[in-house]
């Protein structure tokens, strides 16, 4: 046998086959390594150390930064090795804030989870984190800096797959620290509230601001009607953290928590989805037709929305005047119980359960404030089912309520990259059979490719339609256009890789998984009865009674520099 190819591993051969590095290999020969600044979706950083691994001279090399080379002898697991990982967690135990109990990460904490694995039960070492220095300035997220063990995960997601550069490394040796420039609050930064840093950071030190207290005591005031809205995202993002399959659609069930725990309606905001896709139609294809502002650049993600006013404040005018789904049903939900409120209520207190941090900050904005009163993320919400005790995997599912219980396949597939502008296609094509239906599925827009492209037919001439996700693919797409290099008619882009699936308020996966929360999204749409938003019955309710001459004022808005 050649063993050009191969490794062997604590004894055991395995094959190269195209990994990058050694750890990828290791990982494939069922060992898990101890990692904090690998993570498969951002570039090797290599300064953890915790991945070090001997030769057979005894050669200590970091295996995430180590080419794999046919013929290496590897030992994963040495009394050397394991004093080294077991000195490094309680250097980095030294300078970490260690209120654990206390510490909303508890129980998904790297740091913690390797404390334990290695048996470390004192720390020789004196904590030098004792004092907190918290930013809670954004609406999303909030920092603080006694839990960072800077492994720089947060800094290689805003600047390399975000192209944001809100926050960097500052300062040198023990003074060094995760900063924003000049130290300004987060929220003075050029943060778009994506949420990313906190997704990938490893411990505490960034986390998704917690909102699920305000809901709880607006849910408990009994002169408070309570109505909710549930994005596509969540009810395939809920799942695997409560004992369900990674991918399944639990709608019904997350329906029936929020009514066991009081909340009066709950409504689809796939139900706005569909709006949207009216709206935003009409839009592009006015603007195709008459000489408009093009490429129109979609609106629904509102940290796409903030990236482009800070980045890009000459694109405004190729921003869609539509809201966000959330933003569109929330204010509908409102005009529609704003006279209607049920005998002993007072007051209407609408929030959203989505799968974005930005959503909380795009609730705050002053062009819809108060239409949505607070958004809280599947993270806030698994928190809450866990603190009830309800057993989600076992509670039965339930529909959700009139006046708007009907939603289409095209509205719930908005949570998935290319989502939108499929359903954006079902609108404006001339053939919705099932057969035409089909064939838009093919024409290049599924998928979790970062970039993809599709040409379509239109009359007489041919749309060209890029779909993005991810905030530095979608930075070299226009600076593309810019430049004239490229020339699209509409460009769909959502700020995390992988649209909403991989919100950074649902709970965390690598981007090779992401494909089965989609493939749910895809799977709701097939078995929905209706496939078009124009076939959406309730739209045209709302339309007549509901919004009647309000429909530009509830429905879209204009972004300023």
């Amino acid at each position: 046998m050649q063993l050009d190819n191969f490794i062997e591993i604590d004894g055991k051969l395995v094959k190269i086959e195209g990994e990058r590095n050694l750890l990828e290999v290791i990982s494939k020969s069922g060992i898990k390594l101890p990692v904090f600044c690998y993570h498969s979706d951002l570039s090797i950083y290599g300064a953890c150390r915790m991945c070090m691994v001997e030769d057979e001279k005894g050669r200590m090399m970091a295996a995430c930064s180590t080419v794999p080379r046919g013929g290496m002898i590897i030992k994963t697991n040495t009394a050397r090795l394991r004093k080294y990982r077991k000195g490094i967690l309680e250097l980095l135990l030294a300078s970490h804030c260690r209120d654990c109990t206390t510490c909303e990460n508890s129980g998904k904490c790297t740091l913690q989870e390797l404390a334990v694995q290695f048996g470390i039960t004192n720390v020789r070492f004196n904590n030098d984190k004792t004092n907190k220095v918290i930013d809670d300035s954004s609406p999303s997220i909030i920092r603080d800096s006694s839990k960072c063990i800077l492994c720089g995960d947060c800094v290689r997601e805003c600047n390399e797959v975000q192209k944001v550069g809100a926050i960097d490394f500052a300062h040198r040796g023990s003074n060094a620290t995760i900063s924003t420039a000049f130290n300004k609050p987060i929220a003075e930064s050029l943060c778009v509230n994506c949420g990313q840093c906190a997704a990938h950071c490893p411990t505490g030190a960034i986390i998704v601001r917690d909102d699920s207290s305000k809901v709880l005591d607006m849910i408990d005031d009994p002169e408070v009607f309570v109505t909710c809205e549930i994005a596509p995202a969540v009810r395939v993002g809920i799942g695997k953290e409560l004992g369900l399959e990674l991918g399944d659609n639990t709608m019904g069930k997350i329906t029936a928590v929020l009514h066991r725990i009081g909340v009066d309606k709950v409504f689809d905001t796939a139900t706005g989805a569909d709006l949207t896709v009216i709206e935003e139609a009409g839009e592009f294809v006015e603007r195709v037709q008459n000489g408009g502002t093009l490429p129109l650049l979609t609106s629904c993600c509102p940290a796409w929305v903030s990236y482009v006013e800070k980045k890009y404040p000459e694109m405004l005018p190729n921003i869609s005047t539509c809201r966000s789904p959330m933003s569109m049903f929330s204010a509908v939900v409102k005009e529609y119980y704003k006279d209607k409120l049920p005998e002993g209520k007072t007051k209407h207190y609408h929030f959203a359960l989505m799968p974005c941090t930005a959503k909380k900050f795009e609730a705050k904005r002053d062009e819809f404030e108060g239409v949505t009163n607070d958004v809280i993320t599947t993270q806030e919400l698994i928190k809450i089912i866990k603190e009830s005790g309800i057993m989600f995997n076992e509670i039965e599912p339930e529909s959700v309520d009139m006046p708007f219980g009907t939603a289409s396949g095209a509205g719930v597939i908005f949570g998935v990259t290319g989502g939108v502008t499929e359903a954006v296609l079902r609108k404006v094509a001339n053939d919705n059979s099932r057969k035409a239906l089909a064939q838009i599925e093919y024409v290049g827009v599924r998928g979790m490719e970062d970039v993809k492209e599709a040409v379509i037919p239109f009359g007489e001439r041919e749309l060209h339609i890029a779909v993005v996700s991810g905030l530095a693919n979608a930075s070299k797409l226009i600076e593309g256009v810019k430049k004239g290099e490229l020339n699209y008619d509409l460009i769909e882009v959502m700020a995390c890789r992988g649209g909403c699936i991989s919100g950074a308020g649902q709970p965390y996966i690598s981007h090779r998984h992401r494909e089965k929360r989609g493939e749910g999204l895809y799977r709701s749409d097939r078995e929905s009865s209706v496939k078009c938003s124009q076939d959406n019955r309730i739209l045209g309710d709302l339309y007549d009674f509901v919004m009647k001459d309000k429909i530009h004022e509830l429905l879209h808005v204009s972004y300023v520099k």
